[in-house]
């Protein structure tokens, strides 16, 4: 249980070892969430049938996973983490761009994961006994908070050590949560749920990509590169899509079983995602189901603070990485209590969050895949922190495609979950208006993506070859 030292820095030959299976783990454990039961009724939110579900998941998380694959690639081929390899991409100045992108989205996603974490002891803690609900929620929330301050403070091993035993204790107690809510489904019911048109489609499978795998690429390397660069990539791609995406499709479409069975539970789970799941289980069971819930949870969050710790460094922060990993806990503390105690309702700022920072980090995801693809040789190590070295400075033609890419992606996106976010979707006029058929699609997220790929090909291919050349 030691804490690890290593920050952005290469990791040394000696301290590489392991092999692509053991990706599994961790990013299994990421994402064995009772939260992706959620998403079931968040994917029928779009308007869409169950069948429309089950294939908007398996795309939109595949999908999203394999930019996640390839993304971990990069710390193989050069032991270092996302935002230490995004530099050749970026400038080593200029990095700092999507560097802030990813600690917000970071910091975001380790704060949602803990609310909810604190929202279901609540409700457990509530159903067993005569609790006071502020009494419960506070147990919930220094359970939650001090697991994944405890994970993310320590750094890599014990991550790995814990996401194992995590995933394991998480998915039997989830297949003992689907053994006793099976007889929930209501099958003539899911079968009377019409069929949803292409755009509503394309909307809950482009929630999937942002909502499940997209906010992973930009911490993809943090995991793979204490691996030794001879492992074979295909299973290094192969191992991360497989351990992320395989529990949470199976989750999402019986989610969406569970929700299209009840209309009164599709409502709950707007308040309270995990929570809401409780009343489908008997008293008996829901210590296990507040385990179960709680870990599946933390996993994530463990991941997210570990990252969003890495991310604060590589913007030029001058600390350990044990102390960026600190002060991100102290933020999701916050984060955490306006959430829990003051917001009136979860959905809306999960769903603007996901949405707003959705657009640039898919930008940047597709210019960091491209930039992965497109380089034959291993990143020159002491370069990427030199900002007078091969990378240079600040590259403007990645800064802009990220700008552009995110000035045309909220133009195409319907964000009207918060007042303060209704200026987006200004480009929506040119395919129907706001309340059109595309208006809900969020077509801008795919824009985004397209935009930050084939730019980064166009404009940095001449770059990087005489980058390789030097």
């Amino acid at each position: 249980m030691k804490i690890e030292f290593n920050g952005i820095n290469f990791i040394q030959e000696s301290e590489r070892q392991g092999s692509p299976r053991d990706l599994f783990w961790p990013w299994c454990g990421a994402n064995v969430s009772l939260l992706a039961l959620s998403y079931g009724a968040f994917f029928l939110g779009f308007g869409i049938s169950i069948k429309q579900c089950a294939l908007a998941a398996v795309l939109g998380v595949v999908l999203s996973f394999l930019l996640v694959g390839v993304s971990s690639l990069a710390g193989k081929r050069s032991n270092a983490p996302t935002m230490t390899l995004s530099r050749a991409a970026f400038g080593v100045k200029g990095n700092i761009v999507p560097g802030l992108l990813s600690y917000l989205i970071f910091v975001g996603w380790e704060t949602v994961l803990v609310s909810l974490a604190t929202l279901a002891t609540q409700t457990v803690f509530a159903r067993i006994g005569n609790f006071d609900h502020n009494a419960a929620r506070i147990i919930g929330f220094l359970i939650a908070v001090s697991l994944t301050v405890f994970g993310g403070v320590l750094g890599f091993s014990v991550i790995m050590r814990i996401q194992k035993w995590l995933t394991l204790a998480t998915v039997i107690m989830t297949l003992g949560y689907v053994a006793l809510t099976i007889d929930n489904v209501n099958w003539a019911a899911i079968k009377a749920i019409p069929q949803g048109n292409l755009q509503s489609f394309i909307g809950a499978m482009i929630f999937g990509i942002t909502g499940i795998g997209l906010g992973w690429v930009n911490s993809a390397a943090d995991y793979s590169r204490y691996l030794p660069r001879s492992v074979s990539s295909a299973k290094v791609i192969g191992w991360t899509v497989f351990g992320s995406s395989l529990v949470p499709i199976i989750l999402v479409i019986y989610g969406s079983l569970l929700s299209g069975s009840s209309k009164e539970l599709n409502e709950k789970i707007s308040m309270d995602p995990i929570g809401a799941l409780t009343s489908l289980v008997p008293t008996w069971y829901l210590i296990a189901f507040a385990c179960v819930a709680v870990l599946g949870l933390i996993g994530g969050a463990i991941l997210d603070l570990y990252s969003s710790g890495l991310a604060l460094i590589s913007i030029g922060l001058p600390v350990k990485r044990h102390i960026a990993a600190g002060i991100d806990g102290c933020i999701m503390l916050a984060g955490t209590i306006y959430i829990v105690w003051f917001a009136g309702n979860f959905s809306i700022p999960f769903q603007g969050f996901l949405i707003t920072l959705g657009v640039p980090i898919a930008v940047w995801s597709a210019i960091f895949v491209a930039d992965v693809m497109m380089r034959k040789e291993d990143y020159a190590e002491a370069e990427l922190f030199d900002a007078t070295g091969r990378y240079g400075a600040w590259n403007l033609r990645s800064i802009a495609l990220v700008l552009g890419g995110s000035i045309i992606g909220w133009g195409f996106v319907t964000n009207t979950f918060a007042s303060w976010l209704s200026w987006q979707g200004y480009f929506l006029a040119l395919i129907g208006g706001k309340e059109g058929a595309w208006a809900f699609a969020n077509v801008g997220v795919i824009f985004a993506l397209v935009i930050g790929f084939f730019g980064h090909i166009l404009l940095s291919r001449k770059n990087i070859a005489r980058q390789e050349k030097r």
